[in-house]
């Protein structure tokens, strides 16, 4: 075990770090407001909306992240329409490909976990709402949303730290993040033990405090 690797190793993997976090909050940043959008169309009435919510949904979590990314980043660059236009601009940077499959995978998972926790809130609410003169408008935003997000809590703490493992596959389209970095060093070591100790230790770490972070917020809101 080469100590003085991993010691050296450390400040790399911890600075590559700094990239996987960004691409984690930007990702659940825009999944976030993807999942709630098609959480709503599928507890639509209208036919096409429901179903059109519930294709993106089984689309997206039922494929593999890894294709996902490869077709966004590998797929839409053989398209000429694509490369003529102003979405080139975006689609041919990996760091916003790996944005955009990570924010339209982590949706699909948090608009079926939104979906739930909408569900499961008593028609009581509403219909007290309803019976002080509130608008459905009002309901919907003051009360609905605020009941569903912390009912799913526990739900989306883990699709948080499951799309923190996945920002790693973001080193297949050249991003230096943290599991791009361990890779670099080991072609240049030949040590891949010692540097993945260290990658993984930083994970692990990283995980701790958002699984904390959730236990804290769950037991904030818990009343």
């Amino acid at each position: 075990m080469d100590l003085e690797l991993m010691i050296n190793s450390f400040p790399k993997l911890l600075n590559a770090s700094v990239i996987t976090l960004k691409l984690l909050s930007l990702s659940l940043f825009f999944g976030l407001f993807i999942g709630l959008l098609f959480a709503v169309m599928r507890m639509s009435k209208n036919f096409i909306l429901n179903k059109f919510a519930y294709g993106y949904s089984y689309l997206f979590r039922g494929t593999p992240l890894l294709v996902q990314i490869f077709i966004i980043y590998f797929g839409f660059g053989q398209i000429e329409f694509i490369r003529n236009s102003f979405l080139w601009i975006i689609l041919k940077e990996p760091y916003w490909c790996a944005i955009i499959a990570f924010a339209l995978n982590t949706g699909a998972y948090t608009s079926e976990i939104l979906r739930s926790a909408f569900q499961t809130i008593k028609k009581g609410y509403i219909e007290a709402g309803k019976s002080l003169g509130i608008s459905s408008k009002i309901i919907f935003y003051k009360i609905q949303i605020p009941i569903a997000i912390r009912q799913s809590l526990p739900a989306y703490g883990n699709e948080i730290i499951l799309m923190l493992k996945g920002t790693s596959l973001a080193s297949t389209v050249t991003l230096m993040d943290l599991t791009g970095v361990a890779k670099y060093i080991i072609s240049t070591t030949f040590k891949p033990i010692e540097v993945f100790i260290v990658a993984g230790s930083i994970y692990l770490f990283m995980t701790f405090i958002i699984h904390n972070l959730i236990k804290f917020l769950e037991r904030k809101y818990n009343y």
